[in-house]
């Protein structure tokens, strides 16, 4: 009686344009239409996957996976091509936890799974891109697609030069980092040497080429210290004591302002570093700009007063970095 009740429960293998389609995938199947649904026919049986923990059907319109934890969830399209080509269950990125959704903009779409989620929009991502790791969390924290990175429009890539990988997004033009710590003796970064995430872009504005932030990874979460490099144009070497908001403006255009880790005395110490290179960046006959090619702000330098900041007696002191005084 039991074997017969089993039979005929709501689990049981249905022949489907002549395969086999049983439980769970069978619910979530019907419940999308079944044959006349998204996914048509199926074009294999219900199998088990490689790793033994989930079972799945593929269909004319996508795919069908399920296993006990994550349950059964449909992939298909451009996004299903992406997670077939990192490995399908046995990548980085494992099972699919959630349905595909539509993101708040209405036109691009979302798929959550183990270990990541895979975006795409029709004009702005250049394919499917997953998005996972530091990356992702740091990305999340400025509002995911719809905030000022937008959409992923590449993979991850390693880069040997910080011992990490890269990632570029489509708002601003900015590439997303995370690293090791790619302290190497020949630098002496002040957040990274240890594990670190940071973005950088290409401003290209008057006074500003290239804006990056780095952010130190303490006790497992992105935390601790905010380091900004600001690398000035050759007019902005000359020019940009004239103005400190317009520079301010530049040096933020394309990389945005890190707001979610600063607080307000903080952004009073930055901008005041800020102004503080741009006043004495002076060309020394034979080495170069004083101060160097970069201008460095620390995010946990205490506010000061304007004087402290500017007055040319303690700047022989401080030299802009006045952590370190």
């Amino acid at each position: 009686m039991a074997a017969l009740t089993l039979q005929a429960s709501p689990a049981a293998a249905d022949n489907i344009c002549g395969r086999q389609v049983g439980g769970d995938i069978l619910i979530k199947y019907r419940a999308m239409g079944g044959e006349g649904g998204p996914l048509g026919c199926p074009v294999t049986d219900e199998l088990p996957t490689p790793d033994g923990r989930g079972r799945y059907n593929h269909f004319v319109g996508g795919s069908i996976y399920w296993t006990p934890e994550t349950q059964a969830h449909p992939v298909w399209g451009v996004i299903r091509d992406k997670w077939e080509l990192l490995g399908w269950e046995a990548s980085k990125l494992g099972y699919p936890v959630g349905d595909e959704l539509t993101n708040s903009d209405g036109r691009g779409k979302r798929q959550q799974f183990e270990g990541g989620t895979i975006y795409w929009h029709p004009t702005l991502s250049n394919g499917a891109h997953p998005v996972w790791g530091r990356i992702g969390e740091m990305w999340g924290q400025f509002g995911w697609e719809s905030g000022d990175f937008g959409y992923p429009t590449s993979d991850e890539f390693r880069v040997s030069e910080i011992k990490g990988v890269m990632q570029t997004f489509s708002g601003r033009g900015s590439t997303l980092w995370w690293s090791a710590g790619f302290d190497n003796g020949d630098t002496n970064h002040p957040v990274c040497k240890g594990e670190c995430v940071g973005y950088r872009a290409d401003t290209n504005t008057e006074w500003v080429q290239k804006t990056e932030i780095a952010r130190a990874i303490e006790n497992g979460t992105i935390s601790g210290n905010v380091d900004i490099s600001v690398i000035p144009t050759e007019e902005g070497f000359d020019s940009a004591d004239t103005s400190y908001d317009r520079l301010w403006e530049q040096s933020f255009s394309k990389a945005p302002y890190p707001r979610p880790w600063l607080n307000a005395e903080q952004g009073s110490s930055l901008y005041k570093q800020l102004a503080c290179h741009a006043r004495y960046a002076y060309t020394l006959p034979g080495w170069g700009h004083n101060g160097g090619d970069s201008w460095d702000l620390e995010g946990w330098a205490p506010d000061v007063s304007w004087d402290y900041a500017l007055n040319p007696i303690f700047v022989v002191n401080h030299a802009c970095n006045w952590y370190e005084s």
